[in-house]
């Protein structure tokens, strides 16, 4: 039976009495690529709030790995656990190179400015050099971040996630904003991650159609229903609140 990485039971997040989530059940396996879509105020970016210890649940619990009660720990406690969250827009250091945001990013060496001329071990050498090759960037390695394209910073930040060896990645519309071939390009990184768990909260409807393989439809703070794509968009109910459009239209 597959592990579980993620889970929450009965959460409910009430913000001055509107509940943005409301009695969650929500689980997802080791290793899965998850989609998370729905419209906007449905509660998905609540849902990766919740996880990463931004917002506490006024109700219910969210547990990692099983048994690890997150309702009660820090942000800075959750990552070191190994969660890794990503927001839609890139957060760099525009005026360090390629290669001093990934060390800088590395285990140990988050925010750590002094390490950058630090001498680094040929087994660190060697995840920054695969790292680099992962997010398509070992060309650009010694260029400043600042120079990169939107959808280059986007994977770098990536890169900077994977430095810190989460095991689950919380990634907040990563498409948002790129070309046609930079959006193929991030689903293609995403399915090469496969020891990793991904959730991701997006609402570019043809990326999730090309790559998802597991999606969950949330509306009103709860799920609506869950499945592979096909059986997403050929749901009636989906139609109704998500899409606003006949079924046919949608398929």
């Amino acid at each position: 039976m597959p592990q579980k990485i993620l889970s929450t039971e009965n959460v409910t997040v009430d913000f001055d009495g509107f509940k943005a989530i409301q009695n969650l059940n929500f689980s997802m396996n080791a290793g899965e690529l998850r989609f998370l879509i729905g419209p906007n105020g449905a509660g998905k970016t609540t849902l990766l709030d919740i996880i990463c210890g931004r917002v506490r649940p006024t109700q219910g619990k969210a547990y990692f790995k099983g048994n690890i009660n997150l309702g009660r720990m820090q942000e800075h406690r959750i990552a070191q656990l190994g969660i890794g969250r990503k927001f839609q827009a890139p957060s760099v250091f525009a005026s360090l190179t390629v290669l001093d945001n990934l060390e800088l990013a590395m285990q140990g060496r988050r925010g750590v400015f002094s390490s950058l001329r630090a001498r680094l071990n040929s087994d660190e050498q060697d995840r920054i050099m695969q790292c680099l090759q992962t997010i398509r960037l070992e060309e650009r390695a010694n260029e400043l971040a600042g120079a990169l394209s939107h959808g280059e910073k986007q994977w770098l930040e990536i890169g900077m996630l994977l430095m810190q060896e989460p095991e689950l990645l919380l990634l907040d519309e990563p498409a948002a904003g790129m070309t046609d071939r930079e959006t193929e390009q991030m689903g293609e990184l995403l399915h090469t991650l496969t020891d990793k768990s991904i959730l991701i909260v997006e609402h570019d409807m043809e990326f999730v159609r090309t790559f998802a393989r597991t999606v969950t439809v949330m509306h009103e703070g709860n799920i609506l229903r869950e499945g592979t794509m096909d059986e997403v968009q050929n749901d009636p109910k989906v139609a109704e609140v998500y899409l606003g459009r006949r079924v046919a239209d949608v398929a």
